[in-house]
């Protein structure tokens, strides 16, 4: 059966390309030791790499949302409450996820411009200061499992697959965090959990026509543009 353009186009690549970049940009810190000090001083000695790593970080997590959304979708098929706060919970810990990415990127920045002791002992005093998302952490890991078992529950994926998926929880949370084993085995869940799908929702119904390919071409370079003068403001 054809699926719906959006969920096909949008949400069958986002699995397949979310994933794989948050496992890259694990792998890619996993040489540097866990703690924000560490980092930071990576950052310095290895920038262009803190830099891509951080990055790909940032794009997978932003890249999970229509996944999440096209899963949650399916499971609302049969179980539409879990569906739904499967994907609220999930979505908001993403939301929390690239709030912490944009004071890694600040402290980073604070690096190159006052040093990596400055940066540091800021970090540490700001730290523990609250904020929104110092209340709403407890949806980085439990969006996840509840995502799963409505996985489980309703069908959407196999049960091995939910597995995998729950295993998302365990991938620490929070500032400048490096690359544990947990993170590791989070990121394989859920390309485990994720990869598959998207790849047979993509080729789930008829190859584009000559005509939306060359639209989609054409708008290539117009987004590239559009990015770059997005740089400029």
């Amino acid at each position: 059966m054809t699926r719906e353009p959006l969920e096909r186009w949008i949400g069958g690549p986002a699995m397949i390309i979310g994933p794989v970049l948050l496992l890259t940009g694990i792998l890619l810190r996993a040489p540097f030791p866990f703690f924000f000090p560490h980092q930071l001083t990576a950052a310095v000695e290895h920038p262009a790499l803190l830099t891509a790593a951080y990055t790909c970080v940032l794009a997978g997590t932003v890249l999970l949302w229509p996944a999440v959304l096209t899963l949650a979708a399916r499971i609302a098929v049969r179980l539409p409450a879990w569906g739904a706060w499967g994907a609220v919970l999930v979505v908001t810990g993403l939301f929390e996820r690239t709030f912490h990415a944009g004071f890694d990127q600040a402290a980073i920045d604070l690096v190159r411009r006052r040093g990596a002791d400055f940066a540091t002992t800021f970090i540490a005093q700001a730290y523990g200061d609250l904020h929104l998302f110092s209340y709403l952490s407890f949806t980085i890991l439990l969006g996840w499992i509840v995502l799963a078992i409505g996985a489980w529950r309703s069908g959407a994926l196999h049960k091995v697959r939910c597995l995998a998926l729950a295993a998302m929880s365990l991938m620490p949370l929070g500032v400048l965090k490096g690359t544990t084993v947990m993170s590791i085995v989070g990121a394989i869940g859920l390309c485990v959990a994720l990869v598959p799908a998207g790849i047979s929702l993509v080729f789930s119904g008829p190859r584009p026509n000559a005509r939306t390919i060359r639209l989609t071409m054409a708008a290539i370079p117009a987004v590239g543009l559009l990015a770059y003068v997005s740089t400029l403001g």
